[in-house]
């Protein structure tokens, strides 16, 4: 595979770009190489600027669960579109939004759009301090929830990619009111609660963590985080811009029948356009301006073009009961796959998979939690991640990132992954 246009044009990019990129993750340092640089996407299927041709299974970093550049949705943006691309003002398809949103996700009772993941929590956060009238929040360590001050403390996704958990520029007044529980481990919480008594306003969890590799909730975990914040109460915020309409229809909530208090949304609710959203109970979110005083706005907040996208998108998952079953059929097929390839090989290799959401770790131990994860061979990943790319498969460049399925996927698709996976193990295990 030779990518002589992307090697140009990253080299042109570095002169303009802090590092290259808009995005850490992006710039492929941790897997050694230069980026490639995306030119079109259809259905499961990417090319770059030099014409090689890949099946993606990063789908925008999740976004894409109905595979890229989808007829419907392709249509209700160019129909959007004839009729200006942004408002600044009111329209209809911010209350068809909200309405699709609060019927199928019944925790949600009243909502927000924003313009990114990163906004939904930071507000949400925001609205939990002005609801308690407290200050600290929990956060998990390897849970990454966007690049707000209070969220970079043992985040996941890029920072650990590049080695930088605790970003520079935090101030250490808003460091100290994030206080860090391990994922998995109800009594790290518990302890944070009776050390600081009357003082937590939320903890915000991504209830199936995606920026770390794909990692579940162990059983009762997350009904016990809802017990513990009702007992204290604590606003319980769960972060569901990655699994939110991906790993069912409803999401981790409904997947594990666990309700929170606020949700905070993105991706998915955009069809690949720019998006987020926070939403809750009315008593909650009735603070939020004007109706309250809590302020938070957004130029762009229920872009026309991204409420097409996200409606469109939603109302083919709500109508096609067959997009989730087709996914864990396809994500079984997988994961029984690689386990064969793990048994039969003996290989030191761990994965996880929840629904279309999956991560093969490069260590022997289970992960469930930030530091198992960590005990993963980020080498190795690099050199597996590099004979995939080189066969025609696009993952995640990092080994704390979570990979996807879409519908657009196929069964032949998944065979032609499992037997170069096994190829690329050969060669990495062999060196």
């Amino acid at each position: 595979m030779k990518t002589p246009t992307s090697e140009k044009l990253f080299q042109r990019a570095q002169q303009l770009l802090p590092g290259g990129v808009n995005s850490p993750v992006r710039a492929f340092k941790s897997v050694g190489r230069a980026p490639i640089f995306i030119t079109r996407a259809k259905g499961s299927r990417l090319w770059d600027v030099d014409g090689n041709e890949y099946i993606d299974f990063v789908g925008s970093w999740g976004p894409m669960i109905l595979g890229h550049a989808q007829p419907e949705v392709l249509e209700a943006v160019h129909k959007a579109m004839l009729d200006g691309t942004s408002f600044g003002a009111a329209t209809e398809r911010e209350i068809e939004m909200a309405e699709l949103i609060c019927s199928i996700v019944p925790s949600i009772e009243m909502v927000r759009m924003v313009n990114s993941g990163t906004e939904a929590t930071m507000s949400a956060i925001r609205l939990a301090r002005a609801y308690t009238g407290r200050e600290k929040i929990i956060k998990f360590e390897g849970c990454y929830h966007g690049h707000a001050d209070s969220f970079l403390i043992k985040a996941g996704s890029g920072a650990t990619t590049l080695g930088i958990p605790d970003s520079p520029g935090v101030p250490q007044a808003i460091a100290s009111g994030t206080l860090t529980a391990q994922f998995n481990n109800l009594e790290s919480v518990k302890a944070l609660i009776d050390q600081y008594p009357n003082s937590i306003a939320a903890l915000i969890v991504e209830p199936v963590v995606g920026n770390m590799g794909c990692v579940p909730p162990e059983a009762n975990f997350l009904k016990g985080l809802r017990d513990l914040c009702t007992k204290h109460g604590v606003v319980f915020i769960m972060d569901e811009v990655m699994t939110g309409f991906r790993v069912a229809l409803g999401g981790a909530q409904e997947l594990y029948n666990v309700q929170p208090d606020l949700t905070t949304l993105g991706k998915i609710i955009g069809g690949g356009l720019p998006v987020g959203a926070y939403g809750g109970k009315k008593e909650i979110m009735q603070l939020v301006a004007p109706l309250g005083a809590v302020y938070q706005a957004g130029t762009l907040s229920g872009n026309p073009l991204a409420m097409a996208a996200g409606i469109t998108t939603l109302n083919i998952l709500r109508r096609d009961n067959s997009v989730y079953s087709r996914l864990e059929e396809l994500g079984k097929k997988y994961e029984a796959g690689i386990q064969h390839i793990i048994t039969q090989h003996q290989y030191p290799l761990t994965q996880n998979r929840v629904g279309s959401m999956f991560t093969l770790f490069f260590s022997h131990s289970r992960v469930n939690d930030y530091r198992s994860a960590l005990a993963s061979d980020a080498k190795k990943f690099a050199r597996y991640f590099n004979e995939m790319l080189a066969r025609g498969f696009y993952l995640a460049p990092s080994q704390f990132e979570a990979a996807f399925l879409s519908a657009a996927h196929t069964n032949e698709e998944i065979e032609k992954f499992l037997a170069a996976t096994r190829l690329a193990l050969t060669t990495v295990f062999s060196s």
